[in-house]
């Protein structure tokens, strides 16, 4: 009974406000309110980090002076919502803030997180025109207010994401961002370009539609809906550009659409603009299949190594680093199969068989065991949402299956063969170079936030979990009563329409973390330099704090060479490592933000916290040395190629920072191309979902219990569930590789 009044009492209230309430609309893009950064705060920042390079730079190899590049933080991966996921995160029911424009995106990236540069990356479905016109005009205010183009305060990019996800491993491609170093439009593309199928809106779009519905219980916030409701009609409404014409001959006001990366690259051929391509998210796998691998994207046309310089190992849906040989599904003579659990994996497909002996209940043994098959084998069908198979289930009698028990910071359900370093590691024997050698990706690494909150440069402080990540859900118990679901026959699995692109949204919330950030080794502080920068690869991520780190080949031909170099070399390489912690964080906001912003700008934004450092660095535990030796011949397993770590360094627990020097004495006679990366771990502090589900295990190692941290009314809205992490830096790899063999 109380269930039906609440439903009678929200429609009641839903109709009046219809009536009273003007139809949806668009949203404006917002105005720009912080003026630039103060010349002597941008020039005391510099000072503190030319300090902490010298103070290094003399406890290392200074036989070559070093050159006088600065590090400038950014973030190349940045939602407003003019998005259609991020306005769904942000609707009344969920209990969150409702807009955040592109013009909240310059203000917060200038003064709550003082970062250096910034991108706008809006999903290319969800672009309209005029929204497109909008962000390039922010683009260009933002820009207007950063001072001097030879040393502004901050750069901003434009571009998009193209947000590609299949259901078969043989045509997912996964996302990419799309940045362009100009800004007017002369200089950037008439429209973005999408990854839509032929007569496809999209997932974002579908799920959006799914969700209208909880306007009739939320009606004090009919009119988010309505607009919502406006913006994907007016989406539905643009007609597709026609197929087989010349980008730049095709309307302005058309939907382009590029099904793979090979078309992508052809369209921004047609433009002419320079561009860069930055895969991301790939080990996630809430859209990734199952058995879905680097290997086909490595294969021309749908690898195009120019644009394709960088990759994202870090984002807030976490780390895709590191390799693992467990996989979430086998192929069996063509047939998906499950694997059994190992020490250090469950397999959700393998749970999904145990939840079901759980409820065999009376039933006969031999129909119980057929059961058990059954709801593996469905699992494996479901895909990227095998706990669908059973939709009555909480989300803690899944274990922790799926989950990278050892990685740090994962990102949910992983995909060891779509992870950064297998990427590395495999070889296209099908195209050589002139050298001889054969294909192989060559990324620099980067990380940066995927925020979707207009939010650049979240990673500076550990708080606001709901504000400063993906931790999104219902906001109360009753509209929760919307989410229970039931099951026919609770003792039978049910098969899941995997066209629907179902998400487990519940554990995901435990995947969820402020983001990352990008670092460049700029020559000067201007939009140039940064690009330069990130087109050479002389670049690193971090997981949020601001560490400064640089690795160099120091016996490289012509004198020391930089992270993302690539180099022939016949000796053994050697290798320097210098690493300082981020500062420790001062709460509250600096004088600068304080006053460039007025008090109820600040709260909405920053709330209440921005990059404030003190005066001391944390500090560096350990610097980490992965080396990969990428495939020398067809089939070559990738597990033994991938030494992480190869080496490792415990630091003196010194403020001031780490120095590190190796060598890789057998390079010379292993006749094989290496590259070698390093991480700089941060001693231990907390973070948001430091330990993910909270997993407890047996004394044989078997999980047993977890904790997740729900994203909606089940943890406190206010717990920040957080758990201490090492956070840490990734360097862009130094390829080094062997003379041509002779003749």
């Amino acid at each position: 009974m109380i269930r039906f009044d609440h439903l009678r009492i929200g429609l009641v209230l839903a109709s009046a406000v219809g009536v009273l309430a003007c139809s949806g609309g668009d949203r404006p893009p917002g105005e720009i309110e912080g003026a630039t950064r103060s010349r002597a705060h941008l020039e005391g920042r510099s000072a503190r980090q030319a300090s902490a390079r010298s103070d290094l730079a003399q406890r290392a190899d200074t036989s070559r002076t070093l050159p006088p590049k600065q590090i400038l933080f950014g973030d190349l991966h940045v939602h407003t919502t003019y998005s259609v996921d991020a306005f769904l995160m942000e609707l009344p029911g969920l209990g969150l803030q409702g807009t955040h424009t592109p013009a909240d995106a310059c203000d917060f990236a200038r003064h709550c997180a003082a970062i250096d540069f910034f991108s706008f990356n809006d999903h290319a479905e969800n672009f309209t025109p005029k929204h497109w016109s909008e962000t390039k005009n922010v683009v260009r205010q933002c820009n207007a207010l950063a001072g001097s183009p030879d040393d502004p305060d901050m750069i901003t990019f434009a571009g998009w994401e193209w947000t590609q996800s299949a259901i078969t491993a043989e045509s997912h491609w996964g996302h990419k961002n799309v940045i362009f170093p100009g800004i007017e439009d002369h200089e950037l593309p008439a429209r973005p370009i999408s990854s839509l199928p032929d007569g496809e809106q999209g997932l974002i779009v579908k799920n959006a539609r799914r969700a209208m519905p909880l306007r009739w219980f939320n009606p004090g916030g009919w009119k988010d809906y309505a607009d919502l409701g406006w913006l994907l009609t007016r989406l539905e409404e643009i007609p597709r550009c026609p197929k087989g014409v010349d980008s730049r001959e095709l309307p302005p006001d058309c939907h382009e659409n590029a099904p793979t990366p090979a078309e992508l690259y052809e369209k921004l051929d047609q433009w002419g603009f320079e561009s860069i391509i930055i895969p991301h998210g790939n080990a996630w796998g809430i859209y990734t299949p199952s058995t879905a691998s680097w290997d086909k994207s490595l294969a021309s046309p749908q690898h195009d190594p120019e644009r394709q310089r960088l990759i994202e190992v870090m984002s807030g849906h976490g780390n895709s680093e590191e390799f693992r040989a467990w996989s979430p599904a086998e192929k069996q003579g063509g047939e998906l199969a499950c694997p059994a659990p190992t020490p250090d994996f469950l397999p959700c497909c393998w749970q999904a068989g145990e939840i079901m002996r759980g409820r065999c209940g009376d039933l006969p043994k031999a129909e119980c065991e057929a059961r058990v098959a059954e709801a593996r084998q469905l699992a494996l069908e479901a895909n990227v949402a095998p706990r669908l198979v059973f939709p009555d289930t909480a989300a803690e009698e899944w274990l922790d299956c799926d989950q990278c028990r050892d990685c740090f910071k994962p990102a949910f359900n992983f995909r060891p063969r779509e992870s950064s370093q297998y990427a590395m590691a495999i070889s296209d024997f099908g195209e050589r170079d002139e050298a001889g050698r054969p294909g192989r990706f060559r990324f620099g690494f980067i990380a940066s936030t995927d925020d979707h909150t207009a939010r650049p440069g979240t990673g500076y402080k550990q708080y606001e979990r709901r504000k400063m990540t993906f931790s999104t859900g219902l906001a109360s118990e009753w509209l929760g009563l919307l989410q229970q679901l039931k099951m026919e026959d609770p003792q039978r699995p049910e098969r899941v329409d995997i066209v629907s692109r179902p998400v487990d949204g519940d554990r995901v919330a435990s995947f969820t973390f402020p983001g990352g950030i990008v670092a460049t080794h700029a020559e000067r502080r201007s939009r140039d330099a940064v690009w330069a920068a990130l087109r050479r690869r002389e670049v690193y991520g971090t997981s949020g704090p601001r560490i400064l780190l640089w690795f160099d080949l120091v016996n490289a031909p012509g004198g020391r060479a930089p992270m993302g170099s690539e180099v022939v070399l016949s000796q053994g390489p050697r290798f320097e490592v210098r690493a300082a912690g981020a500062f420790e964080q001062k709460p509250g906001c600096s004088q600068e933000s304080v006053g460039a912003l007025s008090p109820e700008r600040l709260d909405y934004l920053c709330a209440g916290e921005c990059y404030n450092p003190g005066d001391r660095r944390h500090v560096i535990a350990a610097i980490e040395v992965v080396r990969i030796r990428p495939q020398a011949f067809p089939g070559e397993p990738v597990e033994m190629l991938i030494e992480d770590p190869w080496r490792r360094f415990d630091c003196a627990p010194d403020p001031e920072g780490c120095v590190v020097r190796f060598e890789d004495e057998e390079f010379a006679a292993s006749g094989r191309d290496v590259l070698y990366y390093v991480r700089a771990l941060q001693q231990a502090t907390p973070a948001i979902n430091g330990e993910n589900l909270r997993t407890e295990f047996d004394a044989q190692g078997n999980a047993v219990r977890t904790n997740p941290c729900y994203g909606d009314y089940r943890t406190p809205l206010d717990d920040d569930c957080l758990a201490p992490a090492q956070e840490r830096a990734w360097s862009s790899p130094i390829f080094v590789n062997q003379p041509p063999a002779s003749g």
